[in-house]
């Protein structure tokens, strides 16, 4: 996939989402449908993250969020569609959105 077919998304979980395995879980969901991103928690006792590749998985992913895993209790997922060249290689676990 090249820079210019690459989509890019951010996503803010909110819920019952740190402590559950939530970060892992994405990472774990994200790489098997071949995007690059990275996951972080945020202050706020939500998980935000951005998901870089083909939109269908994006689509996926972002379906999966609304469960997340099964201890996770998932009350709000918001989506943004941000500009931009693909930044990353692989999904990873992050301390926040410039890392």
């Amino acid at each position: 996939m090249t820079n210019a077919a690459a989509k890019r998304a951010r996503f803010v979980v909110r819920g019952l989402v740190q402590g559950v395995n939530f970060r892992m879980s994405v990472v774990r969901e994200a790489s098997e449908r071949r995007l690059t991103g990275r996951v972080w928690n945020r202050r706020d006792g939500a998980v935000e993250l951005v998901a870089e590749g083909d939109e269908a998985a994006i689509a996926e992913l972002a379906r999966w969020l609304h469960q997340g895993p099964r201890l996770a209790e998932v009350d709000a997922v918001e989506r943004t569609d941000v500009a931009g060249e693909r930044r990353y290689r692989e999904f990873a676990v992050s301390d926040g959105p410039s890392s």
